[in-house]
């Protein structure tokens, strides 16, 4: 399991507006949809609220990676890789729901697990 470098954790903190979620469904279409409701859970896992998915769920269900693009305040981009699961109890969907404002569903807990770390195209890990 790969860890988020310090410089990827700094600008998570400094992020703006929505992050981008992609995943692909078996035939390798992909799925991208906005996402307000998401926190870092670990120095691995970034968490995204399962609040209305569709194809997104069906997705992940069906094994797919994912990957999640955010933006800085000063307009850096940085890419986070990897696997995705779904979580509807346990320690990640408990946390998730202290997050999750109320007034969405809160389904389950999608987490990422950090594989691969981008800004542009740049490899950070």
């Amino acid at each position: 399991m790969k860890v988020l470098p310090e410089e990827v954790i700094k600008a998570w903190e400094e992020k703006s507006g929505p992050v981008i979620l992609t995943t692909v469904d078996e035939s390798g279409k992909p799925n991208s949809i906005y996402a307000t409701c998401i926190s870092r859970y670990d120095e691995s896992t970034i968490v995204v609220a399962d609040n209305y998915f569709d194809k997104t769920r069906k997705n992940i269900l069906a094994g797919s990676k994912a990957s999640i693009l955010f933006i800085t305040k000063n307009g850096t981009s940085y890419q986070v890789k990897g696997s995705i699961q779904l979580h509807s109890e346990g320690k990640i969907f408990d946390d998730m729901k202290k997050w999750n404002p109320a007034k969405h569903p809160g389904h389950a807990a999608a987490a990422l697990t950090v594989e691969e770390v981008f800004s542009g195209s740049k490899k950070i890990i």
